[in-house]
């Protein structure tokens, strides 16, 4: 399997479209309705399932397809939308992540009664 990267995904997409004239349909506003749309549209597989159904959507060869599909729509008009802008995707997203990590630490475990372990051995009568 080929190793695909961003600005490679990018380009092809690009190609794609200057190859039907497509680019002044492009525009920012274009691409995040079009990105809002298929984003909806994966929604939409999962709109009544329980989140147990949701959990197994994947088996379903059928459903899985559909789902596959969808992200891969959700993708490609991100990625468009982000070349477009001049956005670097994955630089984004790590400088997201990063901020994020400091905004919601990770939780301290709770403390017991005098900062000791909680006592877990049991007591037997004599």
């Amino acid at each position: 399997m080929n190793q695909l990267d961003v600005p490679a995904l990018q380009r092809r997409l690009a190609a794609f479209a200057a190859a039907r004239d497509w680019q002044p349909y492009h525009t920012p506003k274009n691409l995040a309705a079009a990105l809002s749309v298929e984003a909806s549209e994966l929604l939409e597989i999962f709109q009544w399932l329980t989140p147990e159904q949701s959990d197994r959507v994947m088996t379903d060869p059928d459903q899985a397809h559909r789902v596959t599909d969808e992200v891969a729509d959700v993708l490609a008009y991100l990625l468009q939308l982000c070349e477009v802008l001049g956005i670097d995707a994955l630089a984004a997203l790590s400088a997201k992540i990063d901020r994020n990590e400091l905004r919601f630490p990770v939780p301290k475990p709770p403390k017991t009664p005098n900062n000791s372990p909680m006592d877990t051995e049991s007591h037997s009568s004599e």
